[in-house]
């Protein structure tokens, strides 16, 4: 094995690291996945330089995947206590390379190296992997604190992540209830976007002005706490869940439409797996698919919640394997 890539999937909270071997058909090496707490380290390179010491590792390159927006040189996540430069990550490390990839850059990166077995259709399309050299072109969006929303284009062997802010385009009811919840939360936010209802938070705001319209007030709830009461027969909840659901598939819909996706969209994100059974037997498919005269091409379109347990780390890994492909090319 030559010497593996660091890889990193930093969220808010933890930081997760892994050793990367390009070479290998499963470049992800699954037993040298650590987690950490962010806040028990002052900067990146000193939590990755403890993983490496941990692990009784060494590398001189890196890919870190992070929940932020990457301008240049650095990178910043909401509410972290690293201010993430790449040049000064690479110097502290001693690293030849550090590369930073906003992580629905790697969740996108991923899709190249899922197995049949990583993912669950939602509907009755199947889905299988296809290789490098057959053109392909995916979506992928995920709902965890936020919407995050990206693609992968595959062209002659080459993988292009697509790195978007979708999240954050208007959302367009598609009911008159729907409608209602607008206007609810337009009186709370002003302009709502699809995050503000397809997250976990939004899952939250869909339960209150569902809560509104029935004329009760839900209290204080967290997210687990309406898929919760969901579970037990509340009708608030259950309806709650289920509106998510529908305008979430209406959404992922509106994606493959919006970038030609129409080799497969990946659903991933902290909900998707606590929430599988209800997308499953929900109004997702049916909302994917309501699109029109388009109808008949998006019952065509696989959607696929993603299982895999480090899709992050997984998506890091292929980049870093596409930059080893992208040398021996050039």
């Amino acid at each position: 094995m030559s010497e593996p890539f660091l890889i990193a999937d930093i969220g808010g909270t933890n930081a997760r690291f892994a050793l990367a071997d390009t070479g290998a058909d499963s470049p992800l090496l699954d037993d040298s996945v650590r987690e950490f707490a962010v806040a028990e380290f002052p900067s990146l390179a000193e939590a990755a330089r403890h993983y490496l010491e941990q692990a009784d590792a060494s590398a001189h390159r890196g890919v870190f995947a992070v929940a932020g927006r990457v301008d240049g040189d650095e990178a910043r996540i909401t509410n972290h206590p690293w201010v993430i430069s790449r040049s000064r990550t690479r110097d502290m490390l001693g690293f030849e390379q550090v590369h930073l990839i906003n992580d629905f850059a790697a969740q996108a990166m991923a899709i190249s190296l899922y197995r049949a077995e990583d993912v669950v259709a939602i509907g009755g399309v199947p889905w299988s992997p296809a290789p490098l050299h057959e053109p392909r072109t995916y979506a992928v969006l995920g709902p965890g604190t936020g919407l995050g929303v990206g693609g992968l284009v595959v062209r002659d062997g080459r993988c292009y992540p697509l790195e978007t802010e979708g999240g954050h385009v208007s959302f367009p009811p598609g009911t008159p209830e729907e409608i209602r919840i607008l206007e609810i939360l337009s009186a709370q936010f002003g302009r709502v976007s699809n995050e503000r209802l397809i997250c976990g938070p939004g899952l939250v705001n869909i339960h209150r002005a569902l809560c509104e319209m029935a004329g009760v007030d839900p209290g204080l709830l967290e997210p687990k706490d309406i898929t919760a009461r969901a579970a037990a027969g509340d009708a608030l909840g259950m309806r709650a869940v289920d509106v998510f659901c529908a305008v979430f598939g209406a959404i992922a819909g509106d994606l493959v439409l919006t970038v030609g996706a129409w080799d497969g969209v990946f659903l991933t994100g902290g909900l998707v797996p606590k929430m599988l059974d209800s997308l499953r037997h929900s109004g997702f498919r049916q909302r994917f698919e309501y699109k029109g005269r388009f109808s008949p091409t998006m019952a065509r379109v696989p959607s696929l919640a993603v299982t895999h347990p480090r899709a992050g780390l997984l998506g890091a890994a292929a980049y870093a394997v596409d930059l080893v492909r992208r040398e021996a090319a050039a």
